[in-house]
């Protein structure tokens, strides 16, 4: 078991499409659909799977490129890494509270924890401006919640 790690940041508003934070439906829309059914659907089919937004379900990290791949660790070096980047981003926290060190420690302790046990670990933050962070850690060989996808690395 390992896990991968992934970073987006961005404008909140960017974030809040969630049409393309979701993967499509199983099924197209029935013959006879109204067309712009039919159009989105296709957008959404195309664009899913290479859109860099972070996905409303965190297992759907492993369908993305690769290059959006912040690296691959064991759960140790994985709780570093969320660590590290929280540490980064925690002066540009909209929330004072979610900048403090103990709730920022508790927090990553807890994700270790899930991760050890072979859980996701997803968390998201609003920045200034009013831009928003998702961090991601997922666990790969298999992932627990969707063991049907594929490691991107194997």
């Amino acid at each position: 078991m390992h896990h991968h790690g992934y970073l987006w940041t961005g404008p909140k508003e960017r974030f809040d499409n969630e049409a393309l934070r979701r993967p499509p439906h199983p099924e197209p829309p029935p013959a006879g659909s109204k067309p712009e059914l039919v159009q989105r659907y296709r957008e959404v089919a195309a664009e899913f799977p290479t859109a860099d937004l972070p996905p409303l379900e965190t297992a759907y990290w492993l369908i993305k490129p690769r290059s959006l791949m912040r690296g691959t660790w064991e759960a140790k070096e994985a709780a570093s890494w969320l660590r590290e980047r929280l540490a980064e981003y925690a002066p540009r926290f909209a929330s004072e509270r979610e900048r403090d060190i103990t709730h920022l420690a508790t927090l990553v302790n807890s994700a270790a924890k899930r991760m050890e046990s072979g859980t996701d670990v997803s968390v998201g933050f609003y920045l200034e401006r009013p831009s928003y962070l998702s961090l991601a850690v997922v666990t790969c060989s298999p992932n627990r919640s969707m063991p049907e996808l594929a490691c991107p690395v194997a």
